[in-house]
């Protein structure tokens, strides 16, 4: 059958698509010198196939551009059209090179026109991020789809790009991402968040067939300790005259974050609905709460005074947002010129969370009284506050130790009080 026959023939039968139009003609070994002579045809292209290679050819096309194709047909009856490359790039030789290993894959049931095709049509990072982004961010509460949304943003669109392919990504990318974050923005706690984010976005990944494994395997985390500050005396003094003279919704924040030991997310979100300031009842929902559950907690006389203050009927937010954001997001900038003020350093929003429970734990409350109050999942949790227990501690014993050692002995007699002439 002739070359012209046989595009006609793979055309019927459905394989991939060849060019029906091309011409063709006798066959000639090829060489750098033969396709430098070979003519542009009059209209569409003219293919001149190799006499050693079978398939292995150099197109032509009406405007004078040759490339070097092999025609082949699969162990499966498929049959197509695989461009190597263009003359001006490859040499005949190099070539005909290449085309001996294409017909070895194929000989061994590969179809490299098959995985171009699907190579091209592989979902890429933009791809993956977009169906993360409606499958699994309305799984999470909001502050934790927004810090993902960042993370996203900040960190993993710069560094791979949008087009790049989900299947091109390796081990050595996740690790210099996770590298880049820790030494040059100097926020090696970050950098684990961004990795875990990661992680989570390529198992979903493997689980929708985008590809096999997960690169983000076996990237060495950095270690990370548990933050402990909490505030002074003369700091809390300090706060709170700073709070006196602050913005009032920030300053009422805050407040309510030292009063109550509530995430800053689950204030910045609370709603009217959850309150009942007469009983002093705030019912978190499980939408805002870490448990994703209902956590109903106490609300002391100062709290439910503050409430009380800023209630406005109708309104669905304690602290109602500007424009499209239903309610305050962020007032980190804000906690941080209120420090300032304060003449404080290095404390964080979620540090007065600490502070609550720290205040608890010298009053000598029960670490699950602790617990319940903060909203922990997890009783490990709570235990990080067990070393604050020590002076209370110390004083439950002194106090048996008086007890054992008094144990008999007469009481002492009262002294009579003086009175005044």
């Amino acid at each position: 059958m002739g070359c012209r026959s046989l595009d006609t023939a793979v055309a019927k039968l459905g394989g991939h698509r060849l060019d029906t139009g091309s011409m063709t003609m006798a066959t000639e070994h090829l060489t750098d010198a033969l396709v430098r002579r070979l003519p542009a045809p009059e209209r569409s292209n003219k293919i001149t196939y190799d006499d050693t290679v079978k398939g292995f050819g150099c197109r032509v096309t009406a405007n004078g551009h040759k490339a070097f194709v092999l025609t082949y047909t699969t162990r499966a009856g498929r049959q197509g059209r695989y461009t190597i490359g263009g003359a001006d790039r490859w040499t005949a030789t190099d070539a005909r090179r290449r085309a001996k290993e294409l017909k070895a894959e194929i000989d061994a049931g590969g179809d490299p026109v098959a995985d171009l095709q699907a190579e091209r049509g592989a979902p890429t990072v933009a791809a993956l991020i977009a169906r993360f982004r409606e499958e699994h961010f309305p799984r999470l509460r909001s502050s934790s789809a927004e810090d993902y949304e960042r993370m996203i943003r900040c960190h993993v669109l710069p560094h791979f790009g949008e087009h790049k392919k989900v299947t091109e990504i390796a081990f050595a990318d996740c690790d210099a991402l996770h590298r880049k974050i820790t030494t040059r923005a100097k926020h090696p706690y970050r950098a684990n968040r961004v990795l875990a984010l990661l992680s989570k976005m390529f198992a979903l990944a493997i689980r929708w067939g985008w590809r096999t494994d997960n690169p983000c395997k076996g990237v060495e985390r950095n270690v990370e300790h548990n933050r402990e500050r909490y505030l002074t005396g003369d700091e809390q003094a300090r706060l709170n005259r700073a709070l006196a003279e602050a913005d009032r919704d920030v300053a009422d924040v805050i407040r309510l974050l030292l009063l109550t030991g509530a995430r800053r997310g689950e204030v910045l979100a609370m709603k009217w609905a959850d309150l009942d300031i007469t009983e002093g009842v705030w019912r978190k929902p499980p939408t805002t709460s870490k448990t994703k559950k209902v956590n109903e907690v106490p609300l002391s006389p100062p709290a439910q005074q503050i409430l009380a203050a800023r209630y406005v009927d109708g309104a669905e937010f304690v602290f109602p947002g500007n424009g499209a954001k239903r309610h305050v997001v962020n007032v980190h900038r804000a906690f941080r010129r209120l420090c300032k003020a304060a003449g404080i350093t290095k404390l964080r929003i979620h540090d007065l969370r600490h502070q609550f429970a720290s205040e608890l734990v010298s009053a000598g409350f029960s670490l699950p009284m602790i617990g319940s109050l903060l909203g922990h999942r997890n009783p490990a949790t709570t235990n990080r506050y067990s070393h604050l227990y020590k002076d209370v501690q110390r004083q439950a014993v002194e106090r048996v130790g008086a007890a054992v050692m008094n144990a008999g002995k007469p009481a002492a007699e009262p002294v009579p009080l003086k009175r005044g002439r």
